[in-house]
């Protein structure tokens, strides 16, 4: 009596620490969902960071802009194709 007394005990601490897993990663606050968030929360602060540095890029260009006429100058040539009143553009056409 003894052993099987045992035995069913045994089967049932078995399926109670199987249940308790499943509890764990299966539910709405578990392991997997906790992973799943914490991975978006580290995409997130990743996408963070990289717009904390393009804003940043653009206000050092804005600042050269505002501040320096050369960067103006760089800028109305390259972006706008305009040139100085004496001198002459020419298009040079690729085959």
């Amino acid at each position: 009596m003894n052993l099987t007394k045992n035995k069913i005990l045994a089967i049932v601490y078995f399926f109670f620490i199987i249940l308790l897993i499943a509890f764990l990663f299966f539910n709405d606050g578990g392991v997997v969902k906790y992973l799943s968030l914490k991975n978006k929360i580290d995409d997130l602060n990743n996408e963070i960071e990289k717009t904390e540095n393009q804003i940043q890029n653009l206000e050092m260009e804005i600042d050269s802009l505002q501040n320096s006429e050369l960067k103006i100058e760089q800028v109305a040539r390259e972006k706008f194709y305009m040139q100085r009143a004496d001198e002459k553009a020419f298009k040079i056409e690729e085959k």
